[in-house]
């Protein structure tokens, strides 16, 4: 064979390797894929990869062939690029000598390394940039040929190109992987601000803000502090956190949180600047904080504060400081949602307790009291004018059996003895015979509970009660608005809840009480079916009237009844 030309076998080894090559994608499997082709086709018997450092001026890594780990452990350190290996990162062009020693840069070998004579050197150019060098030594046929030398530099094209795929690949893969990081952040902020749009508790918003808050930048632990008057108070935790420290208040004035509530600006602080034990907070030994105000139009209501990320020093990246910020944003919204929401109900409530204490009054006042005034004035009239003391008292026992009748209707509307005593469907039909005696409607009543009830034949108390109520409520609204003659009642068990009916034929509700949204009895009604977790339908009949359908879930009417109070 001329030693000049590759014959056949060489040719196709190195095709071979280069369609081998420019698919790996695995820069250690590339390297040793070269190497080994390289000892092949020209009968090298060792062979090493050199990688050059940043700088181009010495070598990085160095990779090698034929020498086993006990020889390399007996070589030591391994070579920085002095030598005859750096002629080559002097001047990257390929070197070949018949003997390494004759060389003027040679200047021998370690204790340890084995003797090599012949040596074949090329570089790996990428992008006309040196990355690297192949070196071969010890030819088995004697020195290397200027075949060798062309095979070399064509198995070192084929890993510039492969080396530069592979780098190409590694940098769209760390893209891709950063994309994605980057976008399952961003969703994991909406699906916050999503799940805490659609939440009006208080506590469940900052537990739903908290956890996924965590989960976003990776903190070891989180907690939301709430603006209250002049304190901060631990409002939720999440992660490594003691959960026996919610409720803890402390000074916003000697606090690095309250600078950053005051300022409205993110912080990051390192424990010893947050002015504050941060065990009272309820973490331990934090290294870093990231602490980021919760404002709602300007209104500072709370920080939220991560401890601990995932860089190296416990610190938080600025990408973690932007989606805390966000995060920060919805849950300020929802914070300030939930908190209006939950002062409207207060104000509801109370609103309609002092009505039904004003109503109450009435009823006493011009019923009861009025009554007993009557007595007093009849008997001190017959006392005055001598007349029948019999007749008198006879009068008097008929009238004090009226109110006491009166006295029963107020508490049995107060707190009806028949449910707790007998069941919700003797208590509706009480009602329903007492609202008909004193009204004048006509009135169906249905109750079927088969298959709702626990053993002992009972609902739930609560939810008896919840029923009870609103069956009170909606027929006294037919009474005292609906002008009707006549009121369906009906108490049904369908499909694992109860449906209560309420139908009418009067004049049909008002569009407008509707749309207020605040008539004491709705108001009522739609407080205890939300509480039971179910729904109200309220509305005009399609027949005329009004039509009251509420849905409660009957999940906890199975448990046995206990307690039958309001």
């Amino acid at each position: 064979m001329n030693d000049l030309t590759l014959d056949e076998p060489q040719l196709r080894r190195l095709l071979e390797v280069g369609r081998r090559v420019v698919q790996e994608l695995d820069l250690d499997a590339l390297l040793n894929e070269v190497l080994a082709a390289a000892c092949e086709v020209t009968g090298a018997r060792y062979a090493a990869f050199g990688v050059l450092d940043g700088d181009r001026t010495s070598l990085a890594r160095f990779v090698t062939r034929g020498i086993d780990e006990d020889g390399r452990r007996a070589i030591g350190d391994l070579p920085r690029g002095r030598g005859i290996l750096g002629a080559l990162i002097d001047d990257p062009r390929s070197l070949r000598l018949e003997r390494i020693e004759d060389h003027p840069r040679s200047y021998g070998f370690p204790p340890g390394h084995p003797p090599m004579t012949s040596f074949l050197g090329a570089p790996v150019l990428v992008r006309g940039q040196a990355w690297g060098n192949v070196y071969l030594t010890d030819k088995d046929a004697g020195p290397f040929t200027a075949a060798d030398e062309e095979a070399l530099e064509l198995l070192a094209g084929w890993a510039a190109v492969a080396i530069e795929n592979a780098h190409l690949y590694e940098r769209v893969r760390r893209r891709r992987d950063e994309l994605a990081r980057v976008n399952g952040r961003l969703a994991a902020t909406s699906a916050i601000a999503r799940a805490v749009g659609t939440e009006t508790d208080l506590d469940r918003v900052l537990e739903l803000v908290v956890e996924r808050a965590r989960g976003i930048v990776e903190a070891r632990a989180m907690v939301v502090l709430l603006a209250e008057g002049p304190d901060l108070r631990v409002a939720a935790l999440a992660g490594e956190a003691d959960r026996t420290r919610l409720g803890t208040t402390f000074p916003i004035a000697a606090s690095t949180a309250g600078e950053v509530l005051d300022r409205g600006v993110p912080r990051r602080a390192a424990p010893d600047a947050l002015r504050i034990d941060v065990r009272e907070v309820g973490v331990q030994a934090p290294r870093q904080a990231l602490l980021v105000p919760m404002t709602f139009r300007a209104d500072p209501l709370g920080v939220l504060v991560a401890y601990d990320g995932q860089q190296d020093d416990g610190g938080f990246a600025v990408e973690d400081e932007q989606l805390l910020a966000a995060v920060a944003a919805s849950a300020a919204t929802a914070v300030a949602t939930a908190k209006s929401v939950g002062e409207q109900r207060l104000r509801e409530a109370l609103a309609s307790a002092e009505h039904e204490r004003r109503r109450w009054a009435r009823e006493l006042h011009d019923e009861t009291l009025q009554g007993l005034a009557g007595l007093q004035v009849r008997l001190s009239s017959a006392l005055r004018g001598g007349d029948a003391l019999e007749d008198a008292v006879q009068e008097v026992l008929d009238q004090v059996s009226l109110e006491i009748q009166g006295l029963r209707t107020l508490i049995s509307e107060l707190r009806p003895a028949t449910l707790d005593e007998l069941g919700l469907a003797p208590a509706i039909e009480s009602l329903a015979r007492d609202v008909g005696t004193a009204s004048g409607l006509a009135l169906d009543v249905a109750v079927d509970l088969e298959g709702a009830a626990a053993s002992g034949g009972r609902l739930d108390g609560e939810l008896e009660t919840a029923i009870y109520r609103i069956v009170q409520e909606a027929l006294t609204n037919v009474v005292k608005h609906a002008r009707a003659e006549r009121v369906v009642v009906q108490v049904l068990a369908e499909d694992e809840a109860i449906v209560v009916t309420v139908r009418d034929d009067g004049v049909g509700i008002d569009e407008a009480t509707l749309a207020e949204r605040h008539g004491f009895g709705i108001t009522g009604i739609r407080e205890r079916v939300q509480l039971a977790g179910g729904r109200l339908h309220l509305g005009r009949d399609e027949g005329g009237g009004t039509l009251l359908v509420a849905w409660l879930p009957i999940l906890a009417a199975r448990r046995p009844a206990a307690g039958h109070g309001t």
